[in-house]
């Protein structure tokens, strides 16, 4: 819980104090815990909650795009490049908080695009377009930083 804190914050001092509070929340609405899914998941879910609401409070704006100006990125053939996973945390720390958020909620914690305009409270569209953005910024930081690869 406290990695999901980190990566969506991305400092120790706020993932610390916000993890903090979340534990007090499960605590406090322990007997509100209904059993529709397993313990871990309602305790994530008020995790990622608080995570949410410490950035609504520090103003995080998320770009919405109308879905006539959202475009998917092609994929593209990548090679296959080992990286250091330090560089690489480094190098996702480093992008702008919306698609920050995003990514970590669908690439690191599995939500869909659906899911996480609702948890954010913006488009699908928009949701779809930040973590592409995300991923166009993530390969530029790393292809502009040469020491985040590992020769094999």
């Amino acid at each position: 819980m406290y990695n999901i804190c980190l990566r969506m914050l991305g400092n120790k001092m706020d993932a610390e104090d916000v993890l903090q509070g979340a534990f007090i929340d499960v605590f406090q609405n322990l007997s509100n815990y209904r059993g529709d899914s397993t313990i871990g998941s309602w305790i994530k879910r008020i995790v990622i909650n608080n995570c949410l609401n410490h950035i609504k409070r520090n103003k995080v704006i998320i770009e919405d795009l109308s879905d006539n100006e959202y475009k998917l990125a092609e994929e593209e053939n990548e090679q296959k490049i080992t990286y250091n996973i330090e560089a690489i945390h480094k190098a996702i720390m480093s992008l702008p908080d919306g698609y920050r958020m995003v990514l970590n909620l669908y690439l690191l914690e599995g939500y869909s695009h659906d899911e996480i305009s609702e948890i954010l409270n913006i488009s699908v569209s928009t949701s779809k377009s930040q973590y592409s953005r995300a991923r166009q910024k993530l390969k530029e930081i790393v292809k502009s930083r040469e020491n985040l690869k590992i020769e094999l």
